[in-house]
């Protein structure tokens, strides 16, 4: 199989923790693109009509893509347990849900501000988007931290992956502040080999 691939992308980077967590990293090979919010990659395209990442090209020639899509297909593919069954499952997907809007929010964050001039920048539009992020992070610290604390799953993963790219993009705006469990629990996190393997480059 063959993911495509950008460093910098945390979706992308929660599908291969994920396969780091299953020790199967080995078994996906990872093609990088080169797309940009302005020109996407043609293979990218030609696989993922929205030439998004991430994409999982399985061994048959179609593929998967959306993390969420992908992350569910690789974790049955290799037994895992990532997503437990009974009510508890219903609790995974929310925290993944979660840890996926924080992307969201912190990804079109950075576009804003490292693809437009700073002229053009709109910055009411940027500290809504930031005021999104910090609600849902103040609402992990608060309500999350019993099941963050269990048995790691696909929430663990998101929200990791979350919260390490709002540091990588954003972080001057320190949202540890006023979300000390927050934050010592994604230290921890953070230690993971899976983490260290997928950590993105500086820039």
């Amino acid at each position: 199989m063959k993911l495509f691939h950008s460093p910098a992308s945390p979706f992308v980077r929660k599908v291969v923790v994920l396969l780091h967590e299953l020790d199967k990293a080995d078994e996906v090979e990872l093609a990088g693109v080169t797309s940009t919010a302005f020109s996407s990659d043609e293979g990218l395209a030609a696989s993922n009509p929205l030439a998004k990442l991430p994409a999982l090209v399985r061994d048959n020639g179609t593929t998967l893509y959306d993390s969420r899509v992908i992350t569910a297909f690789l974790n049955d593919l290799y037994g895992g347990k990532m997503y437990p069954s009974g009510t508890s499952r219903w609790e995974t997907l929310t925290l993944e849900a979660t840890g996926d809007g924080i992307m969201d929010c912190a990804v079109s964050m950075a576009y804003e501000m490292r693809l437009r001039p700073e002229e053009m920048q709109y910055g009411d539009w940027i500290e809504a988007q930031w005021a999104k992020v910090a609600r849902a992070i103040s609402v992990l610290n608060a309500r999350w931290m019993s099941h963050l604390s269990g048995p790691i799953d696909m929430g663990h993963i998101s929200v990791a992956c979350a919260l390490s790219y709002v540091d990588f993009r954003h972080g001057a705006r320190n949202w540890q502040a006023g979300n000390d469990a927050l934050a010592a629990w994604h230290a921890g996190f953070d230690s993971r080999a899976s983490m260290q393997a997928t950590r993105p480059p500086a820039g």
